[in-house]
């Protein structure tokens, strides 16, 4: 995400498509990697550190409790 767009308009003026371009053109990788650093910045806030993130935990078991 080294390019950097902008979009100038009025708040009032309906309907923005700009993120949803600009994200589309990121990609998948792209977007998933914002919402993992969105995480993180929630969990500094929240709790003042970073454990390892739900979403990157390695299963160690499946089973019934």
């Amino acid at each position: 995400m080294s390019d950097i767009q902008e979009a100038y308009r009025r708040l009032d003026e309906g309907e923005d498509t700009f993120d949803t371009a600009f994200w589309q053109a990121q990609g998948e990788e792209a977007i998933f990697a914002a919402a993992l650093e969105m995480i993180q910045d929630y969990l500094i806030l929240r709790h003042g550190h970073v454990d390892e993130p739900r979403l990157q935990r390695t299963v160690e078991h499946f089973g019934q409790t």
